[in-house]
């Protein structure tokens, strides 16, 4: 049975970060005047439309030839009712989109006259997006240090309608709220250890055995134990707040099944090794210290392994497909809004005041990498060291790896799915479990829609715009791991199916509404320590003195507001309408329309299932103390998002 409670509450408390269960109910305060969120907002608006690149007139008017309607339907080359004027146009598309240098690290960037305006489109289109999404969030925060203690009671209803993941403020001193968010909210970092590796660390037989009922060894032998390695963050430049750089073992139990932690060092100071053994307080700690370092991770390796992949392939297909390719015009709906977020991660400084007291002045600068940028202001390491772990996670950690990134491909490459594990199969995988659904259903959908325009292997084979693109990516390009020619219907459906997955459930599982509900919510929570990691265990040691100050609390939520999106739920951006835009189906054949349909009707199916979720007699739901709902397809969007 797992209780709904967490013992360390009342500790925690005494830093100002209390569980909004243990408060009373309080009516929003509706405020005349600016709030602090207002002044933030104001700036970081002006910052960003100052840093859109000016398109040119003969930009747009590409532009504008590309995005205008089509004539008739869309075709493959041998099908084109005129190929020379189709192959002009595209030989156009290829004259003035390039590839430029990176803008935030990792891959090329558009540029050339065509490529700057259609960064130009994706901004303005994010900028629609983000409009009402400011102002939600200039409604919502506090204006005083004493609204603290209603920071999760009403005051971000507007950017978190849905308040934190059911379970998340009450729950998360369980030991198995921690480990099943490495297989849900957090779900890259995680691997099973193969039988013939070497162990990382040891820790005592008697202490391991005291938790898990088996030694560290024979934990190993049985293809039980689990391992995730945050070490490489100790080299990284500090902002001058703390982290450790910690590793972690992770495990099965025989007795139960769960999914459990074992240890956590933390490779700095004194390097302990802090176990459920420990006192509640260092425990406790250990995992806050932990989740510093996986928030670093997980954010930087999403926007590597998701934004970068797909910008890069889906450049190299704008410079192979005709606009009248279907495939085009798949991939145009599933990267919308994508070359923005180059953008908003690198645009320049502002200074303004977040939050005076009598004795300081706290000033907040931009959005994300820029020196002053909102990396610096609230994580451990800089900005610079947040786009240079990017580019490192792409080019040298296997993000930017196409196929080896499968959804099924990834997870049995770490021991996580499938007879690859050589241990026992995970009792719950509540990310696995819900993008199964959707990765299923959208192979449905795209093996229907590919076979509609291919009969036969021999047809894509022949298709001279899908091996260009092929060949474009594993060129000038340099797409990393993307199959060296496409001559199957089956490899052509693998591809637009992984690029539908990282749009959707590789990208919200870890981020959008997800850093608001579940991944940064305090106080376990947290993208930097306040305080360096203790040198000694102790059993007075308080994990609040650790935790932000009140205006890096505000701060950290108005970040994470910005990559909410709660207007998009229940409307047609949602993954539900992945593949619903009435004028490109009007212009595909009647299968592809039909398979729309039924894709529909099972998102809405999923859907339901996801909304009726709530806790089991046991206090659990999927194996989970806490309700995870990211993945559901009437409110996480069919898109990349920033």
């Amino acid at each position: 049975m797992y209780l709904k409670c967490g013992s360390l509450l009342g500790l925690l408390a005494q830093g100002l970060y209390v569980s909004a269960a243990v408060l009373p109910a309080q009516e929003k305060v509706k405020r005349d005047n600016e709030t602090i969120t207002n002044t933030i907002l104001s700036a970081l608006l002006a910052s960003f439309s100052s840093h859109v690149p000016s398109a040119s007139e003969n930009g747009i008017k590409l532009l504008g030839q590309l995005l205008s309607s089509l004539n008739g339907t869309y075709t493959l080359p041998k099908t084109s009712r005129d190929p020379s004027v189709r192959e002009a146009s595209l030989n156009l598309v290829r004259e003035n989109f390039l590839y430029g240098a990176p803008v935030a690290g990792g891959p090329a960037y558009p540029s050339g006259e065509l490529g700057v305006a259609k960064n130009v489109e994706d901004i303005a289109d994010i900028m629609v997006d983000l409009t009402p999404e400011l102002a939600l969030t200039s409604t919502d925060g506090v204006k005083a240090e004493k609204d603290i203690a209603k920071i999760y009671n009403g005051e971000w209803s507007g950017v978190m309608p849905r308040g934190p993941d059911a379970g998340a403020m009450t729950n998360y001193t369980q030991d198995l709220f921690f480990s099943m968010q490495r297989l849900s909210n957090s779900p890259y970092s995680v691997r099973r250890l193969r039988k013939d590796e070497k162990l990382p660390f040891t820790i005592d037989d008697s202490t391991s055995k005291a938790i898990s009922g088996m030694s560290l060894n024979q934990l190993h032998d049985e293809g039980r134990l689990f391992y995730s390695d945050h070490r490489d963050q100790a080299k990284l430049k500090s902002t001058g707040r703390f982290a450790a750089a910690c590793d972690a073992y992770f495990y099965i139990s025989a007795a139960s099944g769960d999914f459990l932690p074992l240890a956590i060092r933390t490779n700095t100071g004194a390097n302990l090794i802090y176990t459920p053994a420990d006192s509640p307080n260092d425990w406790l700690l250990a995992k806050i210290m932990y989740n510093v370092n996986d928030f670093w991770f997980a954010q930087w390796n999403h926007l590597a392994a998701t934004h970068e992949v797909v910008q890069i392939v889906w450049m190299a297909a704008i410079r192979s497909l005709s606009r009248e390719h279907p495939v085009y015009a798949i991939l145009d709906r599933l990267t919308y809004e994508l070359f923005s977020i180059q953008v908003l991660a690198e645009v320049g400084s502002v200074s303004f005041v977040l939050f005076e007291k009598t004795t300081h002045l706290t000033v907040l600068k931009t959005i994300l990498f820029a020196p002053g940028g909102a990396v610096d202001q609230l994580f451990a390491y800089t900005g610079q060291s947040a786009q240079n772990f990017t580019t490192d996670r792409y080019l040298h950690k296997g993000a930017g790896r196409f196929r080896a990134n499968y959804f099924k491909t990834d997870l049995r490459s770490r021991g996580l799915l499938g007879v690859s594990c050589n241990g026992p199969s995970l009792k719950h995988f509540p990310f696995y479990e819900d993008a199964k659904v959707i990765s299923d259903a959208t192979r449905v959908f795209l093996t229907s829609f590919v076979q509609s325009y291919y009969s036969s292997d021999s047809e894509v084979a022949g298709d001279a715009e899908i091996q260009a693109w092929a060949a474009q990516c594993n060129g000038d390009a340099k797409c990393m791991d993307f199959p060296a020619e496409i001559t199957t219907t089956k490899t052509l459906v693998d591809i637009l199916v992984h690029i539908a997955h990282l749009g959707s459930s590789a990208h919200h599982s870890v981020n959008t509404n997800q850093l608001l509900e579940i991944s940064s919510t305090l106080p376990f929570s947290t993208p930097s320590l306040y305080a360096a990691p203790p040198t000694a265990k102790s059993a007075d040691t308080n994990p609040a003195h650790f935790l932000p100050t009140f205006d890096k609390v505000v701060t950290q939520l108005i970040m994470a507001s910005l990559f909410a999106r709660p207007l998009l739920a229940g409307s047609n951006r949602t993954i539900i309408h992945m593949f619903n835009d009435p004028k490109m189906l009007s212009q595909m054949n009647p299968q592809t329309q039909e398979a729309n349909a039924v894709f529909m009707k099972a998102m809405r199916d999923f859907s339901a299932q996801v909304q009726a979720r709530t806790f089991d007699a046991d206090g659990l739901s999927q194996g989970m103390p806490f309700v995870w709902n990211a993945l559901d397809p009437n409110v996480a969007p069919y898109s990349l998002t920033v």
